[in-house]
């Protein structure tokens, strides 16, 4: 599943600028390469699948409305050949963070059903059971 489209890049970017980002070739063509995009939007779609996959079932039966910025963010750092501005470097850190804490079960995305099965049994197991070494019982070996 795909959490953003190149669509949504240009939405929030601006096509020259991903222009400028994408355009490799040796003579430019003034176009975005949509196949450079698409391999970024790939490579931050597994990074936050590497974070949700801790506490939700893959894949998500929905985009919930938090993931499609973070994945342009992580998107638009990998495009970078340089080091980015600082507010790129701020975006960046930032979505990092949420990706943490919805690893963490800080944040709870809203995807119903999405949540793995657990186990029954959590914490601590008691047995009320007699121990068959104590003190008491190994008396007179040593």
């Amino acid at each position: 599943m795909t959490y953003a489209t190149q669509q949504q890049m240009i939405d929030r970017y601006g096509a020259p600028a991903l222009v400028m980002l994408t355009d490799r070739a040796e003579i430019a063509t003034g176009a975005i390469d949509a196949a450079m995009i698409t391999r970024a939007l790939a490579d931050a779609d597994a990074t936050i699948d590497g974070y949700l996959a801790r506490h939700y079932a893959l894949p998500l039966a929905s985009v919930p409305p938090q993931l499609p910025p973070i994945a342009q963010v992580l998107a638009w750092w990998s495009l970078h050949l340089t080091e980015p501005d600082a507010k790129t470097k701020t975006d960046y850190e930032t979505a990092l963070r949420v990706l943490k804490d919805i690893a963490d079960g800080r944040v709870k995305l809203a995807v119903a059903g999405a949540e793995p099965q657990t186990t029954a049994a959590s914490g601590v197991r008691m047995t009320d059971r007699p121990r068959p070494l104590s003190a008491e019982s190994m008396k007179g070996f040593v």
